[in-house]
């Protein structure tokens, strides 16, 4: 595909989507990046990692995902269960029109491993941060201190409650990203973009959507895989990151960014950007 796009669509919904780079990806062979977000984040979390790409010839497309998009904001928890999450990266490879190198963040890595095990068939290489593969992670509830780390995921999936307190507590939440590794710039995106709108309803809908199925969320990967975690991640341990390696069939990477927080995108898009491109490159 070499036109650039600003939306696709997914049945009824329409999903907005920023499209950087070169068009005709040279350093991709012709191919394409594309970037999921996490919650509370946008498509602008990419920003500085779609930079490093594009001078590296590489082009990005990233959406903003299901329930932050104005345009894709389906109510109730279903709506947001794996299989759905799925099909909207199905329909943006089928807007760009072949297979992609697809890298996701924290809710976006969940939404890229369940992909790369259900429709493998989509991707060229995968590139997960942060969050481990979600087998890994479930054992890890039960083998270390992720349960504590998880305990907001409990939380949120009472209905309105859990908006009605981020906004209220909004100078603390923001303070607790900020010693998390949020710089302010990513901070005002965030406030203005999801905490004051309804994207904050539409991003913690994912968690509401985990009792259907996070559990089957994703097989094992054959996919050519590299996981990237920070070792001074607030939420994800050690230990679930370790154990996606038992969950790749394919050719895998583990990277430890040792400096690294939760939030790699914004704090280190040049190693993000690097790794992206040597995973690129393995397949080339």
């Amino acid at each position: 595909m070499t036109d650039r796009i600003t939306e696709f669509r997914n049945g009824d919904l329409t999903f907005d989507v920023v499209d950087t780079g070169p068009l005709d990806s040279p350093g991709a062979d012709g191919a394409v990046v594309v970037a999921l977000h996490g919650f509370p984040q946008t498509k602008e979390s990419w920003r500085r990692v779609a930079a490093d790409l594009a001078g590296r010839g590489i082009r990005t497309i990233a959406p903003d995902q299901r329930g932050y998009s104005p345009g894709a904001r389906p109510r109730g928890r279903r709506a947001y269960a794996i299989p759905e999450l799925v099909s909207d990266v199905a329909a943006l490879v089928d807007r760009i029109g072949g297979p992609v190198h697809l890298v996701g963040h924290d809710w976006g890595a969940i939404a890229g491993w369940a992909t790369a095990s259900r429709r493998p068939e989509l991707l060229q290489t995968y590139t997960a941060l942060s969050v481990p593969h979600p087998a890994a992670f479930l054992t890890a509830l039960g083998t270390s201190s992720q349960a504590l780390r998880s305990w907001y995921m409990a939380a949120i999936q009472l209905p309105v409650v859990p908006e009605r307190g981020v906004r209220a507590v909004r100078p603390r939440l923001e303070a607790s990203l900020r010693r998390s590794g949020l710089d302010d710039e990513s901070l005002a995106i965030v406030r203005e973009r999801v905490v004051e709108t309804e994207a904050l309803t539409g991003g913690m809908n994912w968690y509401r959507g985990m009792p259907f199925g996070l559990g089957g969320a994703a097989g094992d990967v054959t996919v050519p895989t590299t996981f990237i975690w920070g070792a001074r991640d607030s939420f994800l341990t050690r230990t679930g990151a370790i154990g996606t390696a038992a969950h790749v069939l394919g050719k895998y990477r583990f990277e430890v960014v040792e400096d690294g927080g939760h939030w790699l995108p914004e704090t280190h898009p040049a190693l993000v950007a690097e790794l992206v491109a040597e995973r690129i490159d393995s397949v080339r």
